[in-house]
């Protein structure tokens, strides 16, 4: 007899999420996305438009971003993710989160959490020397409320003070 798993269609997903383990049980079509939200209750990432076209699902998968909407689980069993949950230290924010406090760079805040690991992950790749290039590099992230200024603002400030990790 086949095992369980294979029976009814259920595969085990590892995965080391905002620096904790966790091992899953998933079908093969679950999203990411839907991973975090739906069995690890990590709501932080959100499900904007469901197709890659907003960015609200950006997470940092082993140190780049991703849509999550897009990702399937199962394609990234033994991956690093970080979600907004786990930007933050103990006792302080990450300087992107305190950089858009500042610069008033979110208004709902519906894609501020993927705007901010994208931020993050955009400043990683090292590829953005001008306000221009980071603009480029964030338009796969929309501000329906109009914010972009203060998100870009945001982003030069920690870039330019090298605040980043």
């Amino acid at each position: 007899m086949e095992n369980k798993e294979q029976f009814n269609g259920l595969q085990t997903v590892r995965l080391r999420v905002n620096g904790e383990e966790y091992k899953l049980q998933v079908l093969p079509w679950v999203s990411l996305l839907d991973a975090l939200r739906e069995h690890l209750t990590l709501t932080g990432t959100k499900k904007g438009c469901d197709h890659g076209q907003c960015g609200a699902c950006t997470v940092l998968c082993d140190g780049k971003r991703i849509l999550s909407c897009l990702t399937l689980a199962v394609l990234k069993d033994g991956a690093e993710i970080l979600t907004i949950e786990g930007i933050a230290g103990d006792t302080q924010l990450h300087p992107m989160q305190q950089a858009f406090i500042e610069h008033d760079a979110f208004q709902c805040g519906y894609c501020t959490p993927g705007q901010i690991c994208s931020a993050i992950g955009l400043l990683k790749e090292g590829k953005a020397k001008t306000r221009e290039e980071v603009q480029e590099l964030m338009s796969g992230n929309l501000c329906r409320c109009g914010a972009n200024v203060g998100i870009i603002d945001a982003i030069m400030e920690v870039k330019d003070g090298g605040l980043y990790e």
